[in-house]
């Protein structure tokens, strides 16, 4: 089956950094598109960042762009998601989500999640 288990999550202070990782299982790495999606209280789920989706590079929700870095270690069939210069409005519960050919950080596009780790941005 396909796994996929997040971590790095915590508490940091705004201004600070974070960098989650995404451990991939049960599936090619290379065939997936792999993404981060948050869930903040009382919000919807937002796509946050992808890799491979579209014409194969990466997206960034605009909220992010410029302070979010998504990669990965192919070796280590981990995906990870830098996050600098956190902000208040950044704590959300994250998802990690694979999906065998996503084109959009639309959350309907991607069939399998993660249990997600909690960011807690203090201000």
């Amino acid at each position: 089956e396909v796994q996929l288990v997040e971590s790095g999550g915590g508490l940091v202070q705004a201004g600070g950094s974070l960098r989650l990782s995404c451990a991939v299982s049960g599936i090619t790495f290379d065939d997936p598109v792999i993404g981060w999606f948050r869930q903040a209280p009382g919000k919807e789920r937002e796509g946050v960042s992808c890799m491979g989706c579209g014409e194969g590079g990466t997206l960034y929700a605009e909220s992010v762009k410029g302070r979010f870095t998504i990669s990965s270690d192919n070796a280590k069939n981990t995906v990870y998601l830098q996050m600098n210069n956190l902000k208040p409005e950044d704590t959300a519960v994250y998802y990690c989500v694979a999906d065998s050919a996503a084109y959009s950080l639309n959350v309907f596009e991607y069939d399998f999640w993660g249990q997600g780790t909690q960011v807690t941005v203090s201000s």
